[in-house]
This record gives structure tokens, sequence and C-alpha cells, in this order.
């Protein structure tokens, strides 16, 4: 029987509000979640009226952005978001991009702007959603489990998406984005760091994939610590007066150099909790709102939520990418999690990720 995609559309919203089915270029659908377009003050950062940047891409503002709803699976080298299903995992940074890019225009990996939107809407919400940090379950939890779908030997890894409570879900509803929390680690598109220097993709232009994100691509800026500022880097990391990962007493604190480098011994990363995170006097408030933006810095004392969550920096290497929201293994991990260790080529078992869409500006 042909499938009535139709159908399947008006039943998800009818079920779900908010969410809605999309096609790729191929006519398949995905299961995604819309957020509409917010301003600072409506999620909770002060009184301005200005658009939270994750909804301007190419110097214009977009009237929404569609997420996955659960993390993806990979057909015919195009991502989708299913639920019930066993996520793709063992997948390259760039093979998880291409997955999304190859659905056509606007489909992109979600970027980490997009991921501090969530996070941002989470806290002034007062909702943190849990999900699979503890083997099958949340640390929090002791009855509510998921559907197993990778184990090692015995031991509950990965599981189906969508199967958990609706704790797992960002607005705890059955509405919401699930599994944003563990599980797999998500790829996040849009930023990096060269040798510690955090450079990312202008607002929210990793949402186009015409702006590269390739390692040599010049759509890469430096954060200026006075201004905020996004300024073309010098390729070596050592960009003068921009934002850099250093590393204090095992904390991350974001200056305008490398003071400590992170790692002993055969490990070149560190770690600390979200709340362990700071800026140096040189680091202005506009480029503090920009770290905010992207989640890797706490809004004052309102991110108490997501003050435990552990995450990882290494300012040693050359390129580093991130990914967020921390696997199946360790309590610690959370929203506010992140890793930016890695190159873009390792594939574990635990690395995942999900798509999302915008309907991009017109000249």
């Amino acid at each position: 029987m042909t499938p009535n995609f139709d159908l399947t559309a008006l039943s998800v919203s009818g079920l779900c509000p908010g969410n809605e089915v999309l096609y790729d270029d191929k006519g398949l659908p995905s299961i995604m979640v819309k957020i509409p377009k917010m301003t600072y003050a409506q999620l909770g950062m002060g009184a301005s009226t200005a658009i939270h940047p994750a909804f301007i891409v190419n110097g214009a503002e977009v009237d929404a952005i569609y997420i996955s709803k659960y993390l993806n699976i990979v057909q015919n080298g195009r991502a989708y978001s299913v639920g019930g299903v066993d996520p793709r995992a063992a997948i390259t940074f760039d093979a998880a991009r291409e997955a999304c890019e190859a659905k056509g225009d606007g489909w992109h990996l979600m970027t980490r702007m997009e991921w501090g939107l969530i996070l941002r809407w989470c806290q002034s919400n007062g909702v943190m959603p849990k999900g699979n940090n503890n083997y099958g379950k949340h640390n929090t939890e002791s009855v509510y489990k998921a559907i197993p779908t990778y184990k090692d030997g015995n031991t509950i890894c990965r599981t189906a998406t969508g199967t958990g409570p609706l704790t797992w879900y960002h607005d705890q509803t059955p509405s919401g984005i699930a599994d944003l929390c563990g599980d797999v680690w998500e790829w996040s598109g849009g930023v990096r760091s060269v040798v510690g220097e955090l450079q990312l993709l202008v607002n929210n232009n990793g949402a186009d994939s015409a702006k590269s994100q390739g390692v040599n691509s010049t759509e890469w800026r430096a954060i200026r610590a006075s201004d905020g500022e996004l300024i073309t880097p010098n390729g070596s990391g050592t960009t003068s007066g921009t934002i850099k990962m250093d590393c204090q007493s095992g904390k991350l604190v974001y200056n305008t150099s490398v003071t400590g480098e992170t790692g002993s011994g055969s490990s070149t990363y560190s770690s600390c909790t979200f709340a362990n995170m700071s800026c140096a006097s040189a680091v202005s408030d506009a480029a503090k709102l920009l770290l905010q933006n992207l989640g890797m810095l706490m809004y004052g004392t309102t991110d108490e939520l997501f003050a435990s969550h552990l995450c990882y920096w290494d300012n040693t290497q050359a390129e580093r990418s991130f990914c967020s929201g921390g696997h199946w293994g360790d309590s610690s991990y959370g929203l506010a999690s992140f890793h930016g260790n890695d190159a873009r080529g390792p594939s574990g078992t635990n690395l995942g990720f999900r798509a999302a869409f915008v309907k991009l500006p017109t000249a």
C-alpha cells in the first residue's frame, strides 16, 4: 500500500501540536519540532526585543527553526527523524553533516547555536530534560527506562528513539524534542576550536550548507573579546585579542590567551562542570552574551538547573569539533554538556547526530 503522507502529517500534528512532518528532496518524511522565532526577552535574557541569533541566517531573520524530534538514522545517505529505532551512531562529523545536507536546501546538522537556544528555552521555563545517562535510564530515575537497542555484553548502551518517559523530552510533553540528554553525544555544527581559539560561523549560518564548515573554510570567525565582534582568524589559533579556551586550576576560563594547557600525560583535554566556567576580565559583556547564546557559558546564575553538567575542551591541538548532550555512561552528563576534544574524524558507538531545517532566506 502506498503511504499516505498527508494523513501521517495530520496525525502527527493532531497528537503533538507544534510537531510537523517535513519532506526531503526524495519526498520522504521526518518528524520535526517547530521552534518559532524568539527574542532575548522571551528567553529570559533581559528585556531586549532583539532576535536570538539562532534565527538569523545569512543576515536575515527566519520565522522558525525545525529540530529533529528524534536522534537520526541514515537511509540511502540521508538523515531521518523517526521514533522507536536505534539511532545512527559510529559516524564522523563530516558524514553526519553530509547526511543532513543531502536532504536539500535548508537541511543541516543541528548547530551549537540552535543547541544553545534550546538550553536557554529550557532554563527560562524551569525545565531540565533528562535522558539515558545511566545505562538505559537517567541517574535520578529508578523506574523509568527506555527500550534498549545496543548493548555491550549485558550493559545497556543506546536506546530506541523517543521510548523514554516524558521527562526525557525538552518540554516534558509528547510534543517535545526527545533524548537531548545522554544516549549518544550529538555532533554540533557551526563551532570548533583551533589550538584553543573558539571559532564559529556568523549567527546561525551553519544552517546553510553553502557556508562551508570545512577545515580550511573562510567562513570561520573568531570572537573579539573586547566587543564580541566576529573577525577573521589568523589561521593558527593565535589571533590577537580573541577568545581562547584557557585552563586555570582545572577549570575553563575564556581568556584572550592560553595561560594553562589542558590535559596531562597522554590526555590532551580537561573537563569541568558548566558552573565552573568563567571569563577573564578582558572578555566584554557582548562577548559573554555570544558564549551564552551558544550554551557554552552560564547566563548569570540562572542556569543552576544545569550547573553540574560536565564539559570537555582541548586547547593543545589543531582543529577540534564539538558534540553535545553526553552519552549513556556518565550521570554528570546533561543538556549543558559539551565535548570539544576530538577532531572531526572519530566515529565511536556513542557518537550520533540530529538534523535541523530552516527555510533559507531569499536574496
